[in-house]
Formats: structure tokens, sequence, C-alpha cells
């Protein structure tokens, strides 16, 4: 397993990450188990949570996966050789039961405290390695598209938000400081904002990287470069797709899609040409597709850590394997054109 530093802090975690989403929804506990064992054996020394978790976020379930995480740790006793990353809540119209009082979730000082507090319980540790903030606290839409749209003009407060994220780090709660589907002005005002007031500075953004959505290359990666702020890429396999299990509309038992059908943006526009695409170009050269898009995100120099995530054994163990492999350079260069002829259909 490769390491990269984590930012500017000296820290390396391993260029793949376990993503936990699915743990306490689609996995068990001993499942969930079973899999951060494995993990830690195969050299990853980085688990992501998040305080909404397990995908789709529900009142009955919310908590269910860090939870897990948290039993594992304890069980395990192995607290330091693993990081743990996990995610706030940002800005929602709908999420009113995250909170002890009924309100809609934000990222003030006081929701921060409580989510930060509730999710060390869960996790049963005393500290979090990497602390995020899931999405933008601003009126901005955040997820699917890629243009800019604005909902309101109530402004922001990214400077409140880092000053209590400042208090975590100084209390010892909280390591490093992250976001997560951040814009490329976002992660530079709080940039900004943290060297101008000598408040914690983001390591990193978790944002969605794939083939089919390399929407990360505009802006933001000359961000990672310039500033130190490594990418997270999350969706390597866009949610499923690249693995190539919903070609000619199959729908596999225990899937995400058949269980949930939440990833219509995969299926709009050019995005099954792409995807279809890319299925067939693995099969070619005799790669696994899977492998074919995780290692593709990998090679990709402003990538700090790919998140992975499976629901079986055999998925992860394959998804793993990826970061032994090595592109030829005729595959880049079969992806290069793909993507001229689809760019970026599913952001």
């Amino acid at each position: 397993m490769e390491y990269r530093e984590l930012g500017h802090t000296g820290v390396k975690v391993s260029a793949i990450t376990l993503g936990t989403m699915t743990f306490g929804e689609q996995n068990t506990e001993a499942e969930g188990h079973e899999q951060m064992d494995y993990a830690l054996d195969q050299g990853i020394n980085i688990f992501d949570a998040a305080e909404i978790y397990p995908i789709p976020p529900k009142a009955a379930t919310q908590g269910a996966t860090e939870e897990i995480v948290g039993t594992w740790l304890t069980s395990r006793k192995k607290r330091d050789q693993v990081m743990i990353a996990t995610k706030v809540a940002g800005r929602s119209t709908a999420i009113d039961w995250l909170r002890d009082e009924p309100i809609l979730s934000r990222q003030t000082p006081k929701q921060i405290r409580e989510a930060i507090d509730k999710s060390l319980k869960r996790l049963q540790t005393d500290y979090v390695d990497l602390y995020q903030l899931h999405w933008p606290d601003r009126p901005i839409r955040v997820f699917e598209g890629l243009e800019y749209r604005r909902f309101a003009d109530d402004g922001h407060n990214i400077h409140d938000i880092l000053e209590v994220l400042g208090e975590l780090v100084a209390s010892g709660k909280v390591r490093f400081v992250g976001l997560s589907n951040e814009t490329p002005w976002g992660v530079m005002s709080f940039l900004k904002l943290a060297d101008e007031h000598d408040l914690p500075r983001v390591v990193s953004v978790q944002n969605a990287y794939s083939l089919v959505n390399r929407a990360y290359e505009v802006g933001l990666s000359e961000i990672s470069y310039e500033e130190q702020v490594g990418l997270f890429g999350y969706s390597p396999l866009g949610q499923g797709y690249l693995t190539g299990k919903y070609e000619d509309g199959a729908l596999p038992a225990g899937a995400r899609k058949t269980l949930f059908n939440r990833l219509g943006r995969y299926e709009q526009g050019n995005g099954p040409r792409a995807i279809s695409a890319y299925v067939a170009l693995a099969r070619r050269h005799g790669l696994d597709p899977s492998q074919l898009a995780i290692s593709y995100a990998l090679s990709r120099p402003f990538m700090t850590s790919v998140i992975i995530g499976a629901t079986n054994m055999g998925q992860l163990k394959t998804d793993i394997a990826a970061a032994d492999l090595t592109l030829p350079e005729a595959v880049l260069e079969e992806i290069d054109q793909i993507h001229l002829d689809y760019p970026n259909p599913c952001p």
C-alpha cells in the first residue's frame, strides 16, 4: 500500500480509504467489522464516516455507521493504528431530526459542538483525526450539476465555522479539519480566513471524482498543488455504475440502485454511453472495470486517497487490489479519448 501526505501535516495516509456509509444499512455490524479488519491488514490506515450515515439518511438509522466503527475500535483496541475521519452535516431543508432541538441542520457553532460530541460518543473515542464539513453551509446547490446556483442571499458564516473548529482542535477533540463537496471559491475562502485569523487550515477536500466526473480537475486541482489541500476522492466507481453491474438494465440483488433507486445522475444524457465505453475499454484490455476506475483515480497527482466502499468482501478485495495496478499508456490514451467524447457526463 502506498502512503501519501495529508496536506501540510506530515502525516501519511493510505492511498485508499475505507468508506463506511453502508454500515448499518446494507452491512451489519459483523460485516462492517470484517471489512475493517481486512482493510487494516491490507495497509489501509484511514476509515471515513459521517454523522448522517448510513445512506440513505433516515432518522431511524442515523449514527449507526459511527456506532459500528466505534464498537470495532473498542473491541480491536487498535485506535493508534488507524485514522478516523467523520463529517458534520451542512445546511439542509430536510434534516430536522438530527439535533437535540427540532431545527434544520446548519453548521452553527452550537450545532457543530453538539455534532462532534455525539460523533465521539458513537465512535467510542476521545478524538477524531479528520473532521470534515460534509457540504457547504452556504445557500447554494451542492449535489448534481456543474453550474452555480444560489438559492438565497443570507451570506455565509465561514469565519464562525473556523472559530469553532479551532476550539475543537485546541481541546484535542479534533486533529485536522477538512472540507467536502466544496467549490474552488469555498476552499480558498476557508484558507484565506484561516491565514488571516490564525485559525485551522483545511488539509483536505472530499469531493466526487471518477471517470465520469472529473470536475475536480477544473480549478480545484490547482488549489491542491499550490495550497497543499489534497483530494479524498469519493464515488470512484460512479456509485457502482463503472463496475458494469448495471449494464443492459441489470438490477443485481442487494445493489444500491435496486434497493433505493437514487442514482439518476448516471442515467441521463451521455452518462450511459460514457459508462459503457469505460466498461468495454476495461474488458478489451482484460482488466476488471472496477480496478480500471480506481487505478485511474489513484494515478491523479492531486489525489491524496481514493475512498472505496463495498457491501461484500469480494468487492472489497477487488477494490483494494486496484492499488497494485498500473494502467498501460495505451489504456490511459483511450480513457482520454472517451473523456473528450463524453466530458463529465455525471457531475
